[in-house]
């Protein structure tokens, strides 16, 4: 017989219970990681390239409604004067987009050259995408090549470079490399895109002559990457000046002899 109805409702096991709203929370925590996941992948990236670009901006003080922009009274410094006896600057675009085999670049002719031995002294640097090496250390057994990091100067304020203290390439674990250029670009993790630094570098080249140059950009016409444009000026006299006056080039105390001007397409 069916027990008689003492006026309770039916309850639900206390375990059954327990069990439902463990079940919600976990579809909760669920969904909320979900919606953090997407927020991640989709709306932070694109906040972080506008804080970004908003940071990369020129600051503006733009006065209040009905206020009038006050007038500073600092003088804006007067820039730099470039001396007007500078050598021409070249400039060049080197396609270095194979992943497997170097473009070797020569300052002397301004062009990439094919050369048979690496040992040979046809060549000053060394291309292969965002790899940079030089034609001396462990990568030349001949040439001597090195490179010095002068910093984030103007281009042209540059009118010599030291003559000792270069850095040739070393080992690395599976190839050689120059500690100066392993990171000659900055690298952006929200779009994967490399950006020159505005560092100017200093070469001494495979034959002992003297350079200036700067990485501009890296990517190619069809924004494919590896297309590595720079600026140099290449001195052939054997000097680290970078200077020339009326017929001869200006030269350096360490010097002692007068050089012939040479004829270079400006820049």
């Amino acid at each position: 017989m069916n027990e008689p109805f003492n006026g309770e409702s039916y309850r639900e096991p206390v375990t059954e219970i327990v069990k439902k709203r463990k079940l919600w929370r976990n579809i909760f925590v669920l969904n909320l990681c979900v919606s953090l996941l997407l927020v991640g992948i989709f709306w932070l990236p694109a906040k972080l390239v506008d804080l970004d670009d908003f940071l990369k901006s020129p600051s503006v003080n733009v006065p209040g409604e009905g206020e009038m922009a006050e007038k500073s009274d600092d003088k804006p410094e007067p820039a730099p004067k470039s001396p007007t006896n500078l050598m021409s600057t070249q400039l060049t675009t080197i396609n270095a987009s194979s992943e497997k085999e170097f473009v070797y670049f020569d300052f002397s002719s301004g062009k990439p050259v094919k050369i048979l031995d690496r040992s040979s002294l046809e060549w000053d640097l060394a291309f292969r995408r965002g790899k940079v090496i030089s034609n001396g250390g462990a990568s030349s057994q001949l040439g001597q090549a090195g490179l010095i990091d002068l910093g984030t100067v103007e281009f042209d304020s540059v009118v010599e470079v030291p003559r000792d203290s270069y850095v040739q390439d070393s080992a690395a674990r599976t190839e050689t490399e120059n500690p100066v250029l392993i990171k000659w670009y900055n690298y952006n993790y929200l779009t994967h895109k490399l950006t020159a630094k505005q560092n100017i570098y200093g070469i001494r080249t495979a034959n002992g002559k003297f350079a200036k140059f700067q990485f501009l950009s890296f990517y190619c016409d069809n924004q494919e990457a590896g297309c590595i444009k720079m600026r140099y000026v290449y001195q052939d006299s054997g000097s680290n000046s970078f200077l020339r006056t009326e017929g001869v080039f200006a030269i350096t105390s360490s010097e002692t002899a007068s050089l012939p001007l040479e004829s270079a397409t400006s820049f």
